[in-house]
């Protein structure tokens, strides 16, 4: 059992080595992307916070509108941190593409014109993370990349279940392969929980929204290509923001949804308090009509089933952000793992198919050898 196993792990190594690497150090990076973005383009995305009170959204909307006429907002990031600036997406009319632009939510400034979702370099970095730079196939592609870094976990997890036994041990003065050996067992077994974890989210995503882009668009249907606003002027996004605080209960939003095709409606999706920090940002939502503005449904998380807790604990496991600076550091950390797994993986691969070779070859020589006697 044990060689099989033995020999299902490389092979799955030696398929998905190289994808795995690209998906698991850009996630490491990724971590830390608002801080990055800040280190490359602070006057973009941070703002000054003693500027006074956040300007209400329709003011800021009016703002965005007047400043892209040939743009509809689509969407809008309201960051927890008080000194990030507000996030837009935007469709321009005639087109399909998303893109986003940067405003100060306490002057309604623009600090970056509307640009396509892989302009700076982390959103390129994000989109390799996810797609491999492939787009809706990349996605199916890293789903089958995360599904394998889970059964490489798992059968790792199998092959040295009795790890405890020399799980600090590293023969420093045996042979490259011995050392080698252990550190890729100690380095496997440590990362292998937070990699089963990101593996299994990450498939998740990528396998939901895969499925999703085949049941819109498997009759060849194109995405909506946007023409007009789809909601009414007359609403005021203030003002139902206004409500959905009263609809849930101590709720903040933290993403606003609006149309980008026709049927889609206005929804407020946002935090609430809980003392499980496992909860999402955008675990909450408030809906309204887009074009009546009636309320059509609010969800609150904190009264939903465990499944649906479960499934929302996804974005705090995946990024690992769900203790703050800590656990991003150490996701930070475990996500180079597979580097050094693969480094020291594929010499203890090479080495033992160099063994077996020389094996084959003296006992074919030895075989010679006799029909020669």
């Amino acid at each position: 059992m044990n060689k099989i196993l033995f020999k299902l792990h490389s092979w799955m190594a030696l398929a998905a080595f190289l994808p795995l690497l690209v998906i698991c150090v850009s996630d490491s990076i990724l971590v830390f992307k608002h801080e990055i973005d800040t280190l490359l383009m602070a006057e973009k995305v941070r703002v000054d916070t003693d500027a006074g009170e956040r300007l209400s959204l329709d003011r800021l909307l009016a703002n965005a509108n007047q400043s892209f006429p040939d743009y509809e907002v689509v969407g809008w990031h309201l960051f927890q941190d008080p000194g990030r600036a507000d996030q837009v997406y935007l469709i321009q009319r005639g087109s399909s593409e998303w893109s986003y632009a940067l405003l100060n939510q306490y002057s309604g400034a623009i600090l970056a014109e509307p640009r396509g979702l892989t302009h700076y370099f982390t959103d390129w970095l994000l989109d390799l993370h996810y797609t491999l730079l492939l787009d809706d196939p990349g996605l199916l592609l890293t789903s089958i990349f995360s599904v394998l870094l889970c059964l490489l976990g798992i059968t790792g997890l199998i092959l040295h279940r009795r790890f405890w036994k020399n799980f600090f041990t590293l023969r420093w003065k045996s042979r490259l392969i011995v050392y080698f050996s252990d550190l890729h067992k100690m380095v496997g077994v440590i990362a292998s929980p937070v990699l089963l974890i990101v593996g299994f989210t990450g498939a998740w995503w990528n396998i939901s929204h895969f499925a999703h882009e085949i049941a819109e668009h498997a009759d060849g249907a194109e995405h909506h290509v946007m023409q007009s606003r789809l909601y009414s002027d007359d609403l005021s996004l203030q003002a139902l923001q206004d409500a959905a605080q009263q609809q849930v209960q101590g709720f903040e939003a933290t993403y606003i949804s609006l149309p980008w095709e026709p049927g889609v409606n206005i929804t407020f999706w946002g935090d609430v308090h809980t003392d499980n920090p496992l909860l999402s940002q955008y675990a909450s939502s408030v809906t309204y009509d887009a074009n009546s503005g009636e309320l059509i449904g609010a969800f609150d998380i904190r009264e939903a089933g465990v499944g649906a807790k479960i499934i929302d604990s996804y974005r705090r496991l995946h990024f690992g952000d769900f203790a703050g600076l800590a656990s991003r550091v150490l996701w930070c950390v475990i996500g180079l793992a597979p580097l050094l797994l693969a480094v020291t993986g594929g010499y203890i691969w090479y080495r033992r198919r160099e063994k077996r070779h020389n094996a084959r070859m003296k006992r074919r020589n030895k075989r010679l050898q006799e029909l020669v006697a």
